[in-house]
């Protein structure tokens, strides 16, 4: 759509918002002041056999799919989907952004006091599971092994190397400039807090789901961290004790931007994704009917 006056670089201003989100953002007018923790248990057994089976037939095995690789394609999907999860709060405005933006952290080696990378994934309407694959598997190789500073941190290593009172100086100018959508490219490019989601895999260091704070900085709605999988034995009516792969998820919300009804289903619809992963094979831009 063509940008208005009120518009953002990165989104559309909504200007028909109902009477009581509107004043929401006057009574909880940070977005940590707003914040919803969500925890599901998703079962991810027809995905992981799915996976398995799309893993014997890859051509190039540094592509092998994961976990992770599934739950950033159905997040996406889901944002497509469910366009308000797509939506942020900045100077107490609500905008509608223009695209998906994903983001997430790698560790450069798994040790206490190795650095972290800060990446960011753009997908468009023709991305399939296969092409997230290749794309995060290729961003973490080159973060690990590159010999430069990696997107936002070649920034922040700069920082540091300046005194603290510009730094100071820095970080109030840049929350100002964020208030009023006028980031520099540079650092609104690669700043993991200016995307629609961030995740984390914690189970790839082994740990459990957690809930991740929100931060008032840039505009960022929405965080999920995703735990170790695990198996859990459930009885059947038949008395029959079966086994559940099990994938823990914890998710917080600036709950301004939509209600829980909302979420709750957009929650829902994540697991029906990964209990029917062959819709990760079609592309983001194609939609499905869904009622939970």
């Amino acid at each position: 759509m063509k940008k208005r006056w009120g518009d953002r670089k990165d989104a559309l201003l909504v200007r028909d918002i109902d009477a009581f989100h509107a004043f929401m953002i006057h009574l909880y007018p940070n977005r940590t002041d707003a914040e919803v923790y969500m925890h599901a248990e998703l079962d991810i057994g027809p995905l992981l056999a799915y996976m398995a089976e799309k893993n014997v037939n890859l051509d190039d095995a540094r592509y092998k799919l994961t976990i992770f690789h599934a739950v950033v394609a159905a997040v996406a999907k889901v944002v497509k989907m469910r366009p308000l999860l797509n939506r942020y709060i900045s100077g107490r405005k609500f905008f509608d952004r223009d695209g998906i933006t994903l983001s997430f952290v790698a560790k450069k080696q798994f040790t206490d006091h190795a650095e972290e990378a800060l990446m960011i994934l753009r997908p468009d309407d023709s991305y399939r599971l296969s092409d997230y694959a290749q794309k995060i598997v290729g961003e973490v190789r080159e973060a690990r092994t590159g010999g430069g500073d990696y997107g936002a941190d070649g920034i922040l290593n700069l920082l540091q190397k300046l005194p603290l009172w510009v730094n100071r100086l820095v970080g109030w100018g840049l929350r100002r400039l964020d208030s009023i959508g006028k980031m520099p490219a540079d650092i609104y490019d690669v700043d993991p807090n200016q995307t629609t989601v961030l995740l984390s895999n914690l189970g790839s260091i082994k740990c459990d789901a957690v809930y991740h704070h929100l931060n008032n900085f840039g505009s960022n709605s929405i965080i999920i961290t995703i735990g170790e999988a695990k198996t859990v034995h459930e009885m059947d009516a038949n008395g029959a004790v079966i086994p559940r792969q099990i994938l823990p998820m914890g998710v917080t919300i600036d709950e301004r931007i939509a209600d829980g009804f909302y979420f709750a289903r957009s929650v829902k619809l994540i697991q029906y994704i990964l209990a029917h992963p062959q819709l990760l094979d079609a592309p983001l831009g194609e939609v499905f009917d869904y009622e939970p």
